[in-house]
Parts: structure tokens; sequence; C-alpha cells
């Protein structure tokens, strides 16, 4: 059974529906935000060292909750990508709410995600991921 390691509540800024979550070590990501993200694409989409997140609202604050876990955690449902040493599971809820919402202001919470790393099968991890607030467009 897996074992969560660190877990973090964040404040996210989500502008021109999306947001993105990136290697701390800017050496590690040829492409920072928001180079090479495609408006209108997946709702998760894995560059080198860098995950692109489509929110529904344009413009907004939204809550998320950040996991390391020492293996393969228990899944909800089956939205992910795999990068490097890490795999990432990533869930949204509230979608349709705040996709409402932004069109009359900017909600704060209500959209809210849960981020869930771990290490790839057979290997060690690495440096376990760094969780923590970063400037706007780079999480």
């Amino acid at each position: 059974m897996a074992e969560l390691i660190q877990q973090q509540k964040l404040d996210v800024e989500v502008d021109f529906y999306g947001f993105a979550l990136q290697d701390l070590d800017a050496t590690q990501v040829p492409l920072e935000y928001p180079e090479g993200r495609e408006a209108d694409g997946a709702f998760l989409t894995a560059h080198e060292g860098r995950l692109d997140v489509e929110s529904a609202g344009h413009t907004h604050t939204a809550a998320m909750t950040a996991e390391v876990w020492d293996g393969e955690p228990p899944a909800a449902d089956d939205r992910g990508a795999t990068d490097g040493m890490w795999q990432v599971r990533v869930y949204c809820e509230c979608r349709r709410e705040v996709a409402r919402l932004a069109q009359e202001g900017m909600p704060e919470g209500v959209e809210r995600y849960l981020v869930q790393f771990w290490p790839t099968a057979g290997s060690e991890g690495g440096q376990v991921p760094c969780i923590g607030p970063g400037r706007p467009g780079r999480h």
C-alpha cells in the first residue's frame, strides 16, 4: 500500500484558461510556460519538465492539493500523464461552476485540483518534487 509522503494546499492563479506545473530548475524546462501551450487543448499536456493544465474558467483562483506518494496512490479515475522519473495524476472538480462564474467575475477556490506524484516502476524517483507556490503561470 502506497504511503503519502507530503501534502500541501495551494492557491493557483489561472489566466487565459490555463496554468502550468513546472520543474523548479528552469534548466530542465526547454520551453517555459506559456510557450508551446495549446489553447483549447487537452485537460493535461506533458512537456519536458512541465505540465500544462487547461481550466474551465478564464481568470480565477483555483484551489490545489499537491501530494507526493512513495508508490502509486489509490485512483478515483483514470486521468493522468507520465513524465520522466515521476508519474503524475491530476484531478479537477467544479469545472462547470467555475466556467459559469468566470463569465461574471473572478471566482476564488471554486475549481479544485488534486495533483498526485509517485516514482515510476523500477526507479527510485530521485529528488522529491518541490511543492510550493510559484509566480503566476509557473506553479
